[in-house]
């Protein structure tokens, strides 16, 4: 038998037992967030220094590829006597090819995995394009470039696909900032590479445009097998992330794909034919169209200023270095507030205003100044635009209508150049197409403002999304 003091000593010691009980237990649970937090950045951190670097570098080069012939124009378009028209023409048909086989090349991917289809994108690229060497007329090049387009078909929709499957929600308007910002950097990149191989003419009897075809074909050959050995399919393959930060991600992507498939999961079919769906293919349509009228004729536009082959591709350089700057700045702001709607309406008003004032200026510097501005707002809008899609899709569902937004998009990568091509035979001069371009850049704002489920509104996209799945 235990004595009263006995007791009460035991009755003092069980109370700091719980007691301190009670504090380690609050003490693990105030930890487990900051645990979290730990495995979240350090993951995010690994899968972005072992992603973004490559998918980034393959972005690059592919639109050195699809875009290297506003240089080669420069001497081309005389060598085979193409008109602005013509030359119009064959730099836009690359998107009719892109169109038709974007979604099934899309489907493929999600079907067979990213490291396999991507590296067959690259290849079978890289080699279309340096054929592109060898067009001896209007056929061949018309023949060639639409083949370009169907091998790089669901390179793009591919990335923006495979980031859903690596990137939580909250992380994709700047991991797609960064894979954008290869736009601007390769468009600056193939402006000086691009003017120094024009200075090869002649060279074992190859004209300057020709070498271009041949040297810039030559990355996308060798990446394409890099990827093939490097690139991982899907978290759960990740031999270099640990269990615990394996199990992390994928239990957030599997998360956040079952609470947008809460409000109604979308059968491929039903997706395609989304108002949302329709409607950012609509926006990106116009968007593309403005973008690629600038890519494909801004060189010979500053060349008009009386420059040289070499000083025309540095000072096309331009424009496209200080459009990373928007690109930066509007997707760190997008992801921070999280918002996309208005920051894309006025990246795409910047956008309309830059490409007035370069129409408005003429054969100047002032021109220059207008086209640096278009690209901060054109390249800009990207960041905003793009994560908008996985608001509301899920598997393949948001494959197919992801290539079916870029398809239809990258038509504008048609009627951008085949229309400003037509104004400038028609005129003589660009002022009246790059006035067209800013029209399809302020269209794109409108039509953010108007549509606003498809603009990124949380309450409109769940809505949407019961009423797709009630019917």
């Amino acid at each position: 038998m235990r004595t009263g003091s006995e007791k009460v000593t035991l009755a003092i010691n069980d109370r700091r037992g719980t007691k301190r009980a009670a504090e380690d237990f609050g003490k693990k649970l105030m930890a487990m967030p900051q645990d979290l937090q730990t495995i979240e950045r350090r993951t995010i951190a690994k899968v972005s220094w072992r992603l973004l670097p490559l998918v980034a570098l393959a972005y690059c080069i592919s639109y050195i590829d699809r875009s290297n012939i506003s240089f080669a124009s420069l001497t081309m378009n005389k060598d085979l006597a193409f008109s602005a028209y013509i030359y119009g023409w064959g730099a836009g048909i690359f998107f009719f090819g892109y169109f038709l086989f974007e979604i099934p090349s899309n489907l493929a991917l999600e079907k067979v995995g990213a490291r396999i289809w991507i590296a067959r994108i690259m290849i079978t690229w890289g080699i279309i394009s340096g054929l592109t060497a060898f067009v001896t007329g209007t056929t061949s090049f018309l023949v060639i470039r639409f083949l370009l387009g169907a091998a790089e078909a669901g390179f793009f929709p591919g990335m923006i696909l495979y980031f859903t499957y690596w990137f939580p929600s909250e992380y994709r308007g700047r991991v797609i900032s960064t894979l954008f910002i290869a736009q601007p950097v390769a468009n600056a990149a193939a402006s000086i590479a691009s003017g120094a191989i024009l200075e090869m003419d002649g060279l074992l009897g190859i004209k300057g445009w020709q070498w271009i075809f041949v040297i810039e074909a030559i990355p996308a050959v060798l990446l394409g097998i890099v990827v093939f050995k490097v690139m991982t399919d899907r978290p759960a393959r990740a031999d270099w992330l640990t269990t615990e930060e394996k199990n992390w991600l994928q239990a957030r992507i599997d998360g956040e794909n079952r609470q947008v498939e809460s409000a109604g999961r979308l059968t491929l079919l039903r997706a395609l034919a989304d108002p949302r769906v329709l409607a950012l293919s609509a926006i990106y349509l116009m968007s593309v169209t403005a973008n690629y009228g600038i890519v494909f004729f801004m060189p010979q536009i500053i060349k008009g200023i009386g420059l040289t082959n070499m000083m025309t591709g540095l000072v096309s350089s331009i424009p496209y270095i200080i459009g990373t700057i928007g690109l930066i700045a509007w997707g760190w702001s997008s992801d921070r507030n999280k918002e996309r709607r208005w920051h894309l309406i006025a990246a795409s008003t910047v956008g309309a205003i830059g490409l007035a004032f370069a129409a408005w200026s003429g054969a100047s510097y002032w021109a220059l100044l207008g086209m640096s501005a278009a690209t901060v707002g054109i390249y800009g809008s990207r960041a905003a635009f793009w994560p908008m899609p996985s608001l509301f899709l899920t598997g393949t569902a948001a494959a197919g209508a992801i290539a079916m937004i870029n398809a239809t998009g990258n038509l504008g990568g048609y009627f951008g150049p085949f229309i400003v091509g037509w104004i400038k035979d028609s005129t003589g001069k660009f002022e009246a197409g790059l006035y067209f371009l800013a029209a399809c850049s302020l269209m794109c704002a409108v039509i953010t403002y108007f549509a606003a489920r498809a603009a990124g509104d949380p309450a409109a996209v769940l809505r949407a999304n019961a009423a797709a799945a009630a019917e």
